[in-house]
Parts: structure tokens; C-alpha cells; sequence
């Protein structure tokens, strides 16, 4: 019998009766231990292997080599005809490209916009969240561009006390919503800044007339949080604990293995004085002086009284394997990334193990996608897009008034690949001739535009034809 109905609420159970978490608000868990949370993410991610490479597994599945645009306007909501939104896809798509595939896109001109997709979801995936400035540069041929900025720098002015409305460098209203973002002008980690790091900007959510300023990215978990947290943040504990043991074991083996023997000394002081007339500094001059060389087959001189004894290492850990294995398990659990995948070894499973753990993974990937396309893709896209139509690029008429219905697209990631090509490309088949499924969405599973699929194929048809003709 317990003292209340969910053994869970019990104080007395010795088991748990220690256990006594605080609740607080998401914001006050969460802000005050940030720091050092960010902190130790970053040092997990340099300086251990498994965690570096889950981050960058995360990101090649997620990411890859970027997100491809597919505009899709609400032709229905526009008023407009297929044939219209077709006509629009085709010029804005190749306008989208002119401007994301150049480094011109980037302020400091050193990423295309895959690249700063790529490097803001690691920032999201280290820091918990990733933090972007659009700006207005005149003098390129876009004046959209983004400066990617770290999210140490927004802080409270004068690294001041967090209030009902200000939260860590947001200002936020009565219902939670960012009003303006208080940036500190240097790093603070930056010791050459001097006296910058005491500097801060406000710079507002939106404009008046409602264009972004800054692109706040994270992935909130609880109702009202400010700030992100990063990915490793529950699995921590685990991933450090693992690293001291595996270095601990691995000292050991190596001491184990360096270690041949040792030379004992049988003989007492006294026979030891009197074999060296009756002198210990004699004895302990010679043994400096004196070097023993340990080789395979050799015939070894000792010193007088010493005999060599074997070293036989007392500390084997068999289990060592299988206990790494289920931590890294639990691990990957916490990663959302099947063991299989975060440590890439398939060699213990079979095809529809494998496959099972994939698909899972891939439910996870796609999740991730939709919401990094959300919060970071689209609202870049809707910043360029508006300059385009206002410099009369492309014709949008009210487009202030039906932003959404212009702004709708979709973004193609990478591909999930196959398994089995030869199983998975007939099922490919057969969910398109049982209609559960279109060209376009086997292509966008593969990371490819089935309509670039098409006119490829249509060329290449083409060019078999013309050559098969001349011979």
C-alpha cells in the first residue's frame, strides 16, 4: 500500500521518495541552465565521435545537399486556372534559383541558400536554435539577404534579469508573441571585441508593413518557451558517462598491453649492502647505469638478485561490447536515429529489421523537414519572393492581401534511397497503378522534381530515336 492513488505521486515509496523535481514555468526551467546546457552540447559535438556523427547523420537525412522549391500558389483561392499557376511555377522556380544558388543570397557572400539551410539546422540541432537577420542590401541585383547570427548574442541589455516581458532577448506581448529581439553587436566569447560585447540593438519582429526582420528558429516542446534547447540535451548525462568509460577502458587496455613484465628484487637490504659493500648508494648507482631491453628470443642479462616475474593483466571485461552497445542503443533512442543507422552497422540485422528501423527513422526525418521548411525555408522565401513581385519580376496582383495563397510551395529534401531497389521500385509501380500514389510524390521520396524527370526522359527518348534513325 502506498500514501496515494498513483504509486508516481507517492513521497514515501523509498524508491521515488527522493525523487522531487521542481515544476516551473518552460521558461524558467529552461533559461537559467541554457548556457550551460549550449555549452556542453557544443563540446559533445567537437570532441565526441558518436555525438558529432549523430548530428551529422540528423543533418544528411534531413537536409542533405538542401531543400528544392516547388511552388504551388493557391490558383483555386486566386481565381486563376491550372494552366496560370503552371505558367507562374515555372518563372518563379527559375527566378528562386538565380538568386539561392549564388552566394549573393548570403550577406557575408560565403553560402548559397542550401548552405544556410544546412548550417542553420546544425545550429539547431547544437544550440537548440538558430538565429537570421534579413537584410536590405542595395547594391546586389536581389537586395534580400540573410546574415546568419549566433544565438549567444541575444541576450537581455546589460545581460539584465529576465521580466514578465522580456525573456532572454525577446520582447514578447501579452500573448507570448515576439515583439523585438535585443542582439548583442559582438560575441561575448570574443576577446578582441572590447568594448562592443557591452553594445546591444532592438531590432523589431516585423516592420510596419509586416516584412520580417529577424527569423527566429527553434523547436518549442512546452506551452510559452522562449528559447530552444538542443537535441542532445536528455541524452547528455549518457553520452559524457559513456565517454569516461570508454576512455577509462581504453587506458587500461593500453597499459595492459605496454606492460610486459616486471623485475623483482628477492633479496632484503641487509644482503643487498653487503653484496655491494655495505654501500645502498653503490647498489642503486649501479641499477641506473644498468638497461634491460625486453625482445622476442633473446637471452637477458639481470642484475644481481632480481628475477623477472610475468605480468598478467587481472581486469579482462568481456562484457564491455554488449554494455557499450546497449548504452549506445538507449542513445539512439534519444536521437530518434535506430542504433543501426546512428553507428552505421547493419552487419546484426536483416533486410526487414533494417528496413523497419529506416521507415521509422524516415517518419522522424520527415517530421523534422516539415518543420525546419516552416520555420526557416518559407518564410525566406515569402522575404524574396515580395521583392521580386514589387520590382515587377512577377505579377501578383494583391498580393499583400493573399500573401499565403502566392506564398504556398512545398520543398523537395533528399531522397530516403532503397533498401532493395528492385522490391521498392515495384512497389513504387504498383502504388502509381493502383492510384495510392503519384509520380510526383515517388519522385519528391527520391529527392528529385518529377517534372525535370520527365523532360529529361523526354529527351533522352528523343535523342535515342534521332540516332537510331541515322544508322
Amino acid at each position: 500500500m502506498t500514501d496515494t492513488a498513483h504509486t508516481s505521486a507517492s513521497r514515501t515509496l523509498r524508491e521515488i521518495a527522493s525523487w522531487q523535481p521542481v515544476k516551473g514555468s518552460a521558461d524558467n526551467d529552461l533559461l537559467p541552465e541554457l548556457s550551460t546546457i549550449v555549452a556542453r552540447s557544443r563540446d559533445l559535438a567537437r570532441n565526441h565521435g558518436v555525438a558529432g556523427r549523430a548530428i551529422q547523420t540528423l543533418s544528411d537525412n534531413i537536409v542533405g545537399l538542401g531543400f528544392r522549391l516547388s511552388a504551388k500558389p493557391d490558383y483555386k483561392a486566386l481565381g486563376k486556372s491550372k494552366e496560370w499557376e503552371e505558367e507562374w511555377q515555372i518563372k518563379v522556380e527559375s527566378l528562386w534559383r538565380s538568386w539561392s544558388e549564388t552566394f549573393d543570397c548570403d550577406a557575408a557572400r560565403k553560402l548559397t541558400f542550401n548552405g544556410l539551410t544546412t548550417l542553420v539546422f546544425k545550429s539547431c540541432l547544437i544550440n537548440g536554435e538558430a538565429l537570421a537577420l534579413p537584410l536590405w542590401l542595395k547594391d546586389r541585383k536581389y537586395s534580400t539577404a540573410i546574415q546568419l547570427v549566433e544565438p549567444d548574442r541575444l541576450s537581455n541589455p546589460n545581460d539584465g534579469f529576465d521580466t514578465d516581458n522580456l525573456r532572454s532577448g525577446i520582447e514578447i506581448d501579452g500573448y507570448g508573441g515576439a515583439v523585438a529581439y535585443h542582439i548583442r553587436k559582438t560575441h561575448p566569447g570574443d576577446y578582441w571585441t572590447g568594448k562592443n560585447t557591452s553594445e546591444w540593438e532592438r531590432i523589431p519582429a516585423f516592420t510596419p508593413f509586416g516584412r520580417r526582420r529577424v527569423i527566429h528558429v527553434f523547436d518549442a516542446t512546452r506551452i510559452g518557451q522562449t528559447r530552444g534547447k538542443p537535441v542532445l540535451s536528455s541524452i547528455m548525462p549518457m553520452f559524457k558517462m559513456l565517454d569516461h568509460y570508454e576512455r577509462s577502458e581504453l587506458q587500461a587496455a593500453i597499459v595492459n598491453a605496454m606492460i610486459a613484465a616486471f623485475i623483482e628484487t628477492p633479496m632484503d637490504g641487509e644482503n643487498l649492502n653487503e653484496l655491494f659493500g655495505g654501500s645502498s648508494d653503490d647498489y642503486l648507482n649501479a641499477k641506473k647505469d644498468w638497461k634491460v631491453k625486453l625482445e622476442g628470443g633473446s637471452i637477458i642479462p639481470i642484475f644481481p638478485g632480481d628475477k623477472v616475474a610475468p605480468f598478467t593483466p587481472s581486469r579482462p571485461n568481456s562484457a564491455y561490447g554488449a554494455f557499450v552497445e546497449n548504452l549506445l542503443r538507449h542513445i539512439g533512442t534519444g536521437l530518434n536515429i535506430p542504433y543501426e543507422l546512428l553507428l552505421k552497422d547493419f552487419s546484426k540485422t536483416n533486410y526487414s529489421s533494417a528496413r523497419s528501423a529506416l521507415l521509422e527513422a524516415w517518419r522522424y526525418f520527415n517530421g523534422r523537414r516539415q518543420w525546419l521548411s516552416d520555420c526557416w525555408a518559407t518564410p525566406v522565401y515569402e522575404l524574396w519572393l515580395e521583392e521580386v513581385i514589387n520590382k515587377g519580376l512577377i505579377k501578383a496582383p494583391n498580393f499583400y492581401e493573399n500573401r499565403y495563397a502566392y506564398t504556398r510551395c512545398k520543398w523537395i529534401g533528399p531522397g530516403r534511397g532503397w533498401v532493395d531497389p528492385v522490391k521498392e521500385a515495384q512497389a513504387c509501380q504498383i502504388r502509381m497503378e493502383i492510384g495510392l500514389s503519384t509520380l510526383e510524390a515517388e519522385c519528391a521520396g527520391q529527392g528529385l522534381d518529377w517534372e525535370e524527370v520527365l523532360e529529361q526522359r523526354a529527351r533522352e527518348k528523343e535523342r535515342m530515336k534521332k540516332l537510331f534513325d541515322e544508322r
